[in-house]
Parts: C-alpha cells; structure tokens; sequence
C-alpha cells in the first residue's frame, strides 16, 4: 500500500518503521510543518492514511481524507467530541473510517477483559471499582482515550456508576480516574475492585509504541475495499 502519514511526531516515525517492514509504501508524511503539500497530493495514488496528530488537528485532516476519498485510520485522541460529526461525513462521502482509541492487540484483548469483569462485578455491591493511567509527560490529554474507553465500558455495565471523573472520587455514583504522567511511560493501565476484605485488579503496561502502530497498520490493511465506520472489535471479532 501507498500510505499517507498525518501526523509526524514519535508515534508517526515508530508508524513509518513498522509499515515499511510490512511491505508498504510512506508517500507522504504530513505535520504542520508542511500542511501545504496535502493540496498537491493526487489521491488516486493513496490506498489509506493513518493520522496520529493532535487534537487540534484531527478533524481537518478527517475530513479532508473523506472529501478526497481516502480511506482513515485515526488514533488521535481529545477529539471525539466531534466524533459523531467525523462519522457522519464519512457515510455522506461513502468512505472508511477506521477509529480506536488504543491500537494495540493487548489493549483490545484487555478491553474485553474490562466488560467481562465489568459486567460480572454488577453484582457485587460490596466492590468499589476505580482506575489508574500513567503516560508519558508529553501525552497532551487526560484522561487517556484508553481510560475513556474503558470507563465508559465500566459505566455501560455497572448500575451503580453513572459517571467518572479525573480526580479521586467523592460522590459513589462516580468512577474515580488517576491521570499520571511519567517520563518514558508508553502507557499503563490499572482497573481496581477493592472491598474490605480483598483486591481485585487487571492491568496492562505497554513497553513500547510499537505495539500501537502495528495494530494501526494491520487496520489500514484490513480497512481496504471496506466503505463504512469500523473499530477494533470490528476487526478482532470480540
């Protein structure tokens, strides 16, 4: 594949190597240093774009993909807000959008580990459930789109959580998330049950940024001749 780059930080860099590797083709790499190039790119010669910006940028650089025809993969996080709005013009334009918060296949497999437990602990009154991000200190957002994701997991299952927020929790309605920021961290999460008489608590720790970009790379291959809005659990078939 001949591939579009949007978005040439570290994770953009890790993303050229590990698709370079797999046989394709960076025809462009594309930051805010050289916004100007996306006006003389003819996209017949571009079979996907993968964007890992910035928030700012996200939604200008999906809808430019939409509008030209490209199909996106897109892990930029600080953004959805206007998700629903991304989605919306990719059906209007019958293009393919690709969204994950995480790309890495054990952040999906820990996912579902999260609504399985989830789901079970409803049950379980006496359990009070919170949550643990660490990141790199250049990490912009917090909480992490991970943490989002699987807080809205927690949430969706769990009667007796309406909300989060991003400090310790006061009101029991509420999931407590921990946002930290570390150097060097590629990202750790920690999912926590405590009761009075004992822990139980999943977690993952990435030790690297590779395992997200392959993740994304494997979804710009599956993305292609696919019109529609697609997500990890699309692909993985949880």
């Amino acid at each position: 594949m001949n591939i579009i780059l949007l978005g040439y930080g570290k994770m953009g860099k890790v993303l050229e190597r590990v698709a370079i590797s797999r046989g394709h083709t960076i025809s462009h790499k594309i930051d805010l240093n050289n916004l100007h190039e996306l006006a003389g790119i003819d996209p017949a010669t571009v079979d996907a774009a993968i964007e890992f910006s910035s928030p700012e940028s996200a939604v200008s650089n999906l809808t430019y993909c939409f509008e030209h025809h490209i199909p996106v993969v897109c892990g930029t996080t600080g953004w959805l807000h206007r998700k629903q709005e991304m989605e919306r013009l990719c059906m209007q334009k019958s293009g393919a959008f690709f969204y994950a918060s995480n790309y890495s296949l054990g952040v999906n497999i820990f996912f579902h580990l999260n609504r399985v437990l989830s789901n079970l602990m409803n049950r379980y009154t006496d359990y009070e459930v919170s949550m643990e991000e660490i990141h790199h200190t250049e990490k912009k957002d917090a909480p992490s789109g991970t943490a989002l994701s699987l807080a809205k997991d927690i949430i969706d299952s769990m009667d007796r959580k309406q909300g989060w927020v991003n400090e310790h929790a006061t009101e029991p309605s509420l999931l407590s998330i921990i946002s930290l920021r570390e150097a060097g961290v590629p990202g750790t999460h920690t999912i926590r049950y405590e009761s009075k008489e004992d822990t139980i608590e999943i977690k993952h720790t990435a030790h690297s940024r590779e395992g997200f970009a392959l993740g994304a790379v494997v979804a710009a291959e599956w993305i292609q001749g696919k019109q529609g809005v697609f997500n990890m659990q699309d692909m993985m078939k949880f």
